[in-house]
This record gives structure tokens, sequence and C-alpha cells, in this order.
């Protein structure tokens, strides 16, 4: 791709290129493999292997929250948790390099890992594997010592569902009218008082993947590499759950699902019956936190593809778990 090809702003092929100055990689190609909260492109250096630059959205998250998500993934693969791709440094040492005249801009270079996302037209089968993965993370959250200065967003019922929230308003979200917003909103306050009421206590609320699905897992000759901790924060460890159901909450197999990964959580680590039972309020509170960021997202092409329909089976959800009283979005 050209450097000149048009992008959001400071996500463009022009920021990318010149990203690479800081790992003395001027020359390369660079080839855009998506946007979404950030931009990842495809690095070519001449004669040696490919490399992922991610630019990260300006002003989403500072260098410190960066630093410490690396961190973290670093810990991970470096204690055999589980597999993620190695950080390549600047030429300096550092693993973020800032881009001199774009204020609030950074990018991080990951090694290229080979692999493919597992097939999401066959979800059951991956989904017990999905709960293990996920299982052996939160334990490792559990019992590791964080850097002092570490630093990540937290993803609660205020910072989800509030009128700051991290990525927008719900209310502004696609297709949200009179009629959405009143059901979505009942939704929302229904979920905000039973995770209130449920708690923050350190057995059940750690740091977590907080997007842990099937497109962030990369699969080669059997190997599981976790990809994408972008997002990484603190939240209910189940909330890693809902997050693997995202934009599928609605799917009739939704259930089937999540007894599967519960399944497979349980083969790794302890999950208590009050911890099941807060998960219908995390399942909404993550969609309605979705339609919010397709609103907000409505340049990505993930977001156009969801459009007012997203909307709309969110509405559906919500009557089911007000009808229910928070037992259960589902039939």
């Amino acid at each position: 791709m050209s450097a000149g090809l048009a992008g959001p702003v400071g996500l463009d092929a022009a920021a990318a290129v010149e990203a690479l100055d800081a790992y003395g990689l001027a020359g390369s190609a660079v080839e855009l493999i998506s946007i979404s909260e950030n931009a990842t492109w495809l690095v070519r250096p001449p004669g040696a292997e490919p490399l992922v630059l991610r630019l990260n959205r300006p002003g989403y998250h500072s260098r410190a929250a960066i630093e410490s998500e690396l961190a973290w993934v670093s810990s991970l693969r470096r204690e055999g948790v589980v597999r993620t791709p190695p950080v390549v440094p600047t030429v300096d040492g550092s693993l973020v390099a800032a881009l001199p005249g774009r204020p609030g801009q950074h990018a991080v270079l990951f090694a290229h890992v080979r692999g493919s996302h597992p097939d999401e037209s066959a979800l059951l089968p991956a989904f017990p594997g999905l709960g293990a993965l996920t299982a052996r993370l939160h334990e490792h959250a559990r019992r590791w010592q964080r850097p002092a200065g570490f630093e990540r967003f937290r993803w609660d019922e205020r910072t989800s569902l509030g009128p700051d929230g991290h990525w927008g308003r719900w209310q502004d979200g696609l297709g949200v009218g009179e009629a959405e917003a009143e059901v979505l909103g009942a939704a929302a306050d229904l979920a905000s008082d039973r995770l209130r009421r449920f708690g923050d206590a350190a057995g059940t609320f750690g740091l977590v993947h907080a997007d842990m699905r099937l497109a962030n897992l990369l699969v080669d000759d059997g190997e599981v590499t976790v990809i994408d901790f972008d997002d990484c924060g603190f939240s209910w460890y189940l909330y890693d759950l809902a997050a693997s159901l995202s934009f599928i909450e609605h799917l009739p197999e939704a259930p089937a699902l999540v007894d599967a990964w519960v399944q497979g959580y349980r083969t790794e680590a302890p999950l208590s019956a009050e911890e099941e039972r807060l998960l219908p309020s995390l399942v909404v509170l993550r969609r309605i936190l979705l339609v919010a960021w397709i609103g907000s997202h409505r340049e990505t092409e993930q977001a156009a593809a969801m459009g007012t329909a997203f909307t709309a089976d969110s509405c559906t959800l919500a009557e089911r778990y007000l009808a229910t009283a928070g037992r259960t979005p589902w039939r």
C-alpha cells in the first residue's frame, strides 16, 4: 500500500512509514491489515522476515499504559503460560515508539506470527479450548506481581456504560432512537446494579484480556498464539467470557457456547456458581458497550457491517434480560 493512501488521522500509511524510522526500517513496504481501535500494518523489510506494526490511536492509551500491556504480554510468553507475539524493540531499545511531530501517537512492532484464526463457522468445538486458555491467563494475572506504575483501563459498569465511557455513549449508537434508548437504558441500569452489588473482590476481579475472541487467536500446527492485548485491563474475570461472545450474543447457540467455555475454564481454574450467575449481566454490559463502539467507530468496516441491525438485536437481548429479571438474555 502506498504511503499516500488515506486513512484515519494518525493511523494512515504515512504514520506507519514514519514509525518505522524508529526501528531502522526505512524503505520497508507496508500493507494495511485492519483498522479497529488501532491500525495494524504488515511490514516487509527488504530481505527479511515480515513484521507487524500496530499504530495506536492517538490519545487512546498513554505510553505508560502501552508499556504495561507489553509487560504482561512479555511475562505470559516468558513464563510459558500462553504463546504471545514477541515485541521488537526500537533501535534505542524501547518497546514503544513515539512519532515526532505527532503528539500522543505511539507504535509497537511485533514479530509476525504464522497461523490462522479458528473456524468461526464451527464455534462450539472451539469454545472449551478458549475457556481453558482464558483460565490460564487469569491464574497468571492473580499471582503476577505487576511492575511499578502499571496502568490499564478499568472495564466496569461506569467506564463501559456511563456518559464518559471508554468507547463513547451507547445512546449515540447506530439506530438508537427513543424506543431503543428506553429498553437499552433499562437493561443497562439493571446490569449496572447487579454488578455493583456483586463488587470487585480480588478473587473475581482483576487483569483480563478483555477481547478474548476467536479472532484474536492464531493456530499453527496445533500451537495457539493469543494476540491483541490492546484492550487488556481490570474487570470481572468472567468479562472475558462475555467478550468471547462479542457480536454473536444474539445467536441461538450462545447458551451452548457459554456452557462449553465454562466447562473448559474449569479444567484449569475454579469458577464459582455466584460468578456464573453474574454472567447475564456481563453479557448485557458488553453488548451495550459494543453498541457504543459501533457508534463511535462508524468509519470502520466492522461497524458499517453491523449497522442498525446490531442495535435491533441488542434490544431483543435486553428485553429478554429484563423479562427474566436479569436471569438470562436468551430464551
